[in-house]
């Protein structure tokens, strides 16, 4: 009788500290444990993170980084930490933290526009994703990528159309480079390939004309018509005379691209360069900007006309007016000088 006693009571203690283990691992697991009061909170983990190193990023977060930890010890999180971002929801459990951040990797929109050159664009692309704008200009100008891809140093900036892409947080700079390269073939399909052949024209040939299209103005709807001029006057071989590849011209030669040039004097045009167009027939040896979709796509669909001259519309601002004739040119051409005059701009 007395064994059986002692029997029971080993039992009940056995029952006990077993309910308040198994109580325990299930508070550990499925207990509420966020402590922020928004609806989510981010998470960004840097691809050389420890665990040691998600402590330090979650624990803000977390009402209980004790139990956190537990639970990840025993889900084998704290020796596979993954990089990448990841979305805490208010209210989540140590089971829901840990499969959140071993398995749910956000992607994140990346975009950026018309850039002027590699450099911005690296230093754009890094506010959005883990690489920085060193190792993404590293990449950009791996001279062995540009000869097997085939660019040069001259027309590198054509591979990069401005748009908005989805990309891992985490993705390194070789990576992001690769996926405009594919973005880049995506984008010249069949099609466009075909209207630029049409024109007699390269990819690249394309994209540094809209380079110097999407520079002479900033208006959408105008851009096809002064795509038109400039395959004018390639198509009968007339120099291009087209100011923004000067302006180019003077900001690589004095090595400043952060001066603002408002006007082309005389003594600008005979600057010794392959992008003065005023000198050098043809068309530059690449892009001075990154043109942006629009631009492309309007040397591709120019409007048909007999346009070969245009000046800005000081009548209509943004705008250009345009001629047919050197004489109607130099017509339109004499009240824009008197504007600008007026307006004491001299440089």
């Amino acid at each position: 009788m007395y064994l059986k006693k002692i029997v029971l009571a080993v039992l009940v203690i056995g029952l006990i500290i077993g309910g308040l283990f198994a109580y325990k691992v299930y508070a550990a697991f499925f207990t509420p444990n966020t402590a922020f009061n928004n609806e989510e909170a981010f998470v960004y983990i840097p691809s050389d993170a420890n665990f040691a190193s998600v402590e330090e990023l979650v624990s803000p977060l977390l009402k209980d980084f004790g139990s956190f930890e537990s639970a990840a010890q025993k889900k084998g999180y704290a020796s596979s930490v993954r990089a990448g971002k990841y979305a805490l929801k208010k209210g989540m459990n140590n089971h829901e933290i840990i499969n959140t951040l071993r398995s749910k990797n956000l992607p994140v929109k990346l975009s950026f526009n018309n850039q002027e050159n590699l450099q911005d664009l690296a230093g754009r692309v890094a506010t959005q994703i883990e690489a920085d704008s060193l190792s993404l200009l590293n990449a950009f100008n791996d001279l062995n990528f540009l000869k097997e891809k085939g660019f040069n140093e001259q027309t590198k900036l054509a591979m990069y159309i401005p748009n908005s892409y989805e990309f891992f947080w985490n993705t390194s700079a070789e990576k992001f480079r690769d996926k405009m390269f594919t973005e880049y073939k995506r984008f010249w399909n069949d099609t466009r390939i075909a209207k630029a052949e049409a024109l007699k024209l390269t990819p690249i040939q394309v994209s540094t004309l809209a380079s110097v299209v999407h520079k002479e103005t900033a208006k959408v709807d105008e851009r096809p018509r002064v795509a038109g001029v400039y395959l004018n006057r390639l198509r009968d071989g007339i120099l291009l005379q087209a100011d923004p590849t000067v302006i180019y011209a003077l900001k690589l030669h004095s090595g400043d691209f952060d001066q603002i040039i408002k006007r082309v004097l005389y003594r600008d045009l005979e600057l010794d360069s392959p992008y003065n167009t005023y000198k050098y027939a043809g068309l530059p040896p690449g892009p001075i900007a990154m043109p942006d979709i629009t631009a492309i796509d309007a040397v591709l669909n120019p409007e048909k006309h007999d346009y070969f001259y245009f000046v800005a519309n000081v009548e209509n601002f943004g705008y250009h007016k345009f001629a047919k004739t050197l004489a109607q040119h130099n017509q339109n051409k004499e009240q824009y000088v008197r504007w600008i005059n007026s307006q004491n701009i001299n440089r």
